[in-house]
């Protein structure tokens, strides 16, 4: 066992990701969902800082939207994870400011753990290879393996086969989460659809289209889901198409809603006007490409 003692604290940033499409092609025996989806990162994030605690304890606290500060927590199950497969025997300590909403449909918590792999396999000098860190992050969720990379990025099986997009536009987000949760496992387990093979190919072709129509590509196979039992997201979709946004969808198994903006002083423009509205929490961001 490797038994590390050396001081260190590192401090980065764990970015939230937007569905711009999220279509469901299967279904495996073991629960999980075959899936194609365009992914990207936007610049709302949470802030994690490691540093060495007690030895042979992982701690956690947390500050902002709230999660739970023990082993439940995808955080400390990441650190587990790795010291356990490279054998270093570390007390470590984790502060989380969570700056995105909980339970949202934008990744926070599958952001958080790869942000915590990548942070610990800097701070020990690469142990892992790129491959082993990605065996070793979907493993923890579906959503993890992108947020190594965080780049724009075509997404299939179930989350972890990764290919990334060239020369996505840049766009501003105007994202808005409403004051209640969605179990992603309910939104699935109410899902009815009749599957295709052929969402991979299609959504290649739309992406190659010139000009780009972003439009033409918004699309979540788990919305009209979401929407029948909260009919508030279909609702907000509205507003944002009324402040002039190009288009508007739910992410990920939802509740949040984005539009999308060609600049940023139209999303700044538009966020002013919804907050009047009281939709929930809202956030004008900048697209990470």
């Amino acid at each position: 066992m490797r038994v590390e003692t050396h001081s260190f604290f590192k401090s980065v940033k764990a970015p939230a990701k937007l569905n711009i499409v999220l279509k469901i092609t299967g279904r495996r025996e073991n629960g999980y969902h075959d899936l194609v989806s365009v992914m990207v990162a936007v610049n709302l994030c949470d802030q994690l800082e490691l540093a060495p605690g007690p030895p042979g304890i992982i701690s956690l606290t947390s500050f902002g939207h709230q999660v739970p500060d023990n082993e439940n927590n995808i955080v400390i199950k990441a650190a587990t994870a790795f010291l356990s497969l490279t054998d270093i025997n570390l007390g470590l300590s984790i502060k989380l400011t969570k700056n995105i909403p909980v339970a949202a449909g934008l990744g926070g918590g599958s952001s958080d753990a790869a942000s915590v792999l990548k942070s610990l396999n800097e701070i020990f000098d690469n142990p892992l290879s790129d491959q082993e860190l990605a065996l070793m992050a979907v493993g923890l969720g579906a959503d993890v393996p992108f947020f190594l990379k965080s780049r724009p990025s075509i997404a299939r099986g179930i989350g972890e086969i990764l290919e990334p997009i060239e020369n996505w536009p840049q766009f501003w987000y105007v994202i808005i989460t409403p004051p209640f949760m969605v179990s992603t496992s309910w939104v699935y387990s109410k899902l009815k659809l009749e599957l295709t093979t052929q969402e991979f190919s299609n959504i290649l072709q739309k992406l190659q289209k010139r000009p780009f129509d972003i439009v033409n590509i918004l699309e979540n196979d788990l919305e009209s889901v979401a929407c029948l039992h909260y009919p508030v997201i279909e609702g907000i979709k509205k507003y944002l198409l009324k402040t002039g946004s190009e288009g508007a969808l739910m992410s990920g198994s939802g509740p949040s809603v984005f539009g999308i903006f060609k600049s940023k002083d139209k999303a700044m423009q538009a966020k002013r006007y919804l907050e009047s509205q009281h939709l929930g929490f809202i956030v004008a961001v900048e697209g990470i490409i």
